[in-house]
């Protein structure tokens, strides 16, 4: 495990180094009351190849029950702590991008994604507004934020690959959620795989092939004119 407890920017998080030289990057954020480490195992399943650098980020906000790290307060589901979520929204973009341009990957060849709160603050950072889109967004479990002083930018998104997952029986955070944002990215034209699954709140085996496939074809090396 390469940079364990490493911070830069003030936000701790793991690397995964890759295999050669980097086609490309995948970025993981963590879920309610985890850390860093709860998705790095996950690096190995989506890029199995190593093909693309690895890292998954840790909340800044601690002591906050039941423990572990948070993004941001919760006063509603859908609707994030505006204090808490802009402080962490701008760690968090500033973190990735300091760490992207210092090893030479643009955010066009960047796959984001997470779990509940960690694919809440995947669409913020590959959504916000005058952000660089990603190469794709991984979202399990999640939801397009409500937030104040935040909204999502998808005028200049076409064409953006998403992967949503949900499990219909996730009594954390419902699967209306889910559809909401499948109906939003969809309508603004980005192309959206939907998965439902009967899940509660976790990451079912059925939701990992379609997202390696998407980390896969979103980091291929462009085709060469013939």
């Amino acid at each position: 495990m390469s940079g364990a407890g490493a911070t830069s920017g003030e936000l701790v998080h793991l690397v995964r180094e890759p295999a050669g030289e980097a086609a490309g990057a995948l970025v993981l954020n963590h879920g309610r009351g985890a850390d860093e480490r709860d998705l790095y195992g996950l690096l190995e399943a989506l890029d199995p190849e190593r093909r693309l650098l690895g890292v998954t980020t840790g909340a800044p906000l601690t002591g906050v029950p039941p423990g572990g790290r948070h993004w941001y307060l919760v006063p509603r589901v859908g609707y994030p702590d505006p204090v808490t979520f802009t402080g962490s929204y701008k760690q968090l973009t500033g973190f990735l991008d300091a760490l992207l341009a210092q090893r030479g990957i643009a955010w066009e060849r960047t796959v984001i994604g997470g779990f509940s709160m960690g694919a809440v603050m995947s669409y913020a950072v590959g959504l916000g507004p005058r952000r660089p889109s990603p190469a794709a967004i991984l979202a399990f479990s999640g939801f397009v934020p409500t937030v104040e002083g935040w909204s999502p930018a998808l005028d200049d998104r076409g064409g953006l690959p998403v992967l949503i997952h949900h499990g219909r029986n996730d009594p954390v955070i419902g699967v209306e959620f889910a559809r909401r944002a499948r109906e939003l990215l969809a309508g603004a034209g980005l192309e959206v795989e939907y998965l439902e699954s009967d899940a509660g709140h976790w990451l079912p085996p059925e939701a990992l092939a379609p997202a390696v496939a998407l980390v896969a074809t979103a980091t291929a090396p462009a085709s060469k004119p013939a």
